[in-house]
């Protein structure tokens, strides 16, 4: 499992590809690929969840979604977790 921890800038151009996002996202999810994923409550960035095997995989997930690429985003962290609860 792993996490990916973003940071939003105040510039908007993230705003228009997060439509797109949502909709990679929502589909990952239904694969189960993402476990989890959102905007932190204060807007500052946001969390995802990562079913898949290495960070190599991770890398490949966020290269295919343009979003991560946008002025407002950075990728900030990915970690792997080792949980031990689904």
């Amino acid at each position: 499992m792993w996490i990916v921890e973003l940071s939003f800038s105040e510039d908007p151009g993230r705003l228009d590809a997060r439509p797109a996002h949502r909709a990679i996202l929502t589909g990952e999810h239904a694969r189960g690929v993402v476990r989890m994923a959102g905007p932190l409550a204060d807007e500052s960035g946001a969390v995802i969840v990562l079913d898949l095997p290495d960070r190599r995989a991770v890398e490949e997930f966020i290269a295919a979604d343009p979003y991560y690429a946008r002025p407002g985003v950075t990728v900030e962290r990915i970690r792997q977790w080792a949980t031990f609860l689904p």
